[in-house]
């Protein structure tokens, strides 16, 4: 009985053995496999991005992290009020400034640390849109708010505490395909106001947005949806020029509609 036991115990911690062995195995490809998922996750569908600068504030504060909807946009156009992030690459000088990794091992890193959201990417932008294609985006009125298409915005809900629509007056006719955006931290945003001197008078390719943010996951204190502020759903915001776009389909279809029905109408009356 002695010797049974014996022998069972050997082979338990045999086995135990074993599986230590094949754990370590395959750690590695455990750990290839989620970074290849993650990056997957991040090319096409939710990527990450850390918050550096207080352009967003409150909005958004300094070390938050937001989830980023990248297919959205397939699926919509792009909206007034959305917080989109949008690649600044030979556009846009950094705001703030990030030391190139020393090193391929502190490059990976830092690569890894940008799939999860946890380390910044100087080209990387996270503004509010204010004015799409065909807008005439202008400030200030006669009360100092930003018009769009002679519409004042109420920004209280969203603008940093303090803070006037703009210390700087503009006024741009947006171009089509192109955006306006602005920081919700008006006196300390580098934002379209800061590059009207550039290519496109400070508006941005929409080609250049990665995605709508939609979400703060960290610190989980500020867990929270990133919505539109109502004053973007007000009448009238929509150009006039616009408007008689999106009507025309439904024009035409009513067009086209009308002597269907009157045809189907004789035909009943004959029969």
């Amino acid at each position: 009985m002695h010797v049974v036991a014996e022998d069972t115990q050997k082979t338990a911690k045999g086995d135990e053995g074993k599986k230590k062995g094949s754990f370590w195995k395959e750690l590695p490809v455990l750990v290839v496999v989620a970074l290849v998922l993650a990056l997957v996750i991040k090319t096409f569908v939710v990527q990450a991005f850390y918050i550096p600068s207080e352009s967003m504030e409150n909005t958004l504060l300094v070390n938050d992290r937001v989830l980023v909807n990248k297919p959205v946009y397939r699926i919509r156009d792009i909206e007034r009020g959305d917080v989109v992030v949008f690649s600044g690459v030979d556009s846009w000088d950094g705001e703030v400034e990030i030391p190139e990794p020393s090193n391929p091992v502190s490059g990976f890193f830092h690569w890894v640390g940008g799939v999860f959201g946890m380390v910044p990417n100087e080209k990387d932008y996270i503004k509010r849109v204010i004015g799409v294609g065909g807008d005439t985006v202008e400030c200030c009125d006669v009360k100092g708010r930003v018009t769009v298409n002679g519409v004042p915005l109420d920004e209280t809900s969203y603008l940093y505490p303090g803070d006037v629509p703009s210390r700087e007056p503009f006024k741009i006719k947006v171009p089509e395909g192109r955006l306006w955006v602005m920081g919700d931290h008006r006196s300390v945003s580098l934002d379209s106001r800061s590059h009207m001197g550039d290519p496109g008078g400070g508006t941005i390719p929409v080609d250049k947005v990665i995605g709508r943010a939609f979400v703060i996951v960290w610190p989980f204190s500020r867990a929270k949806i990133i919505s539109i502020p109502d004053t973007f759903g007000q009448k009238g915001l929509q150009p006039a020029a616009a408007a008689a776009v999106g009507a025309a389909p439904l024009l035409g279809g009513f067009a086209l509609a009308t002597p269907l029905v009157l045809w189907r109408r004789r035909r009943r009356s004959r029969g």
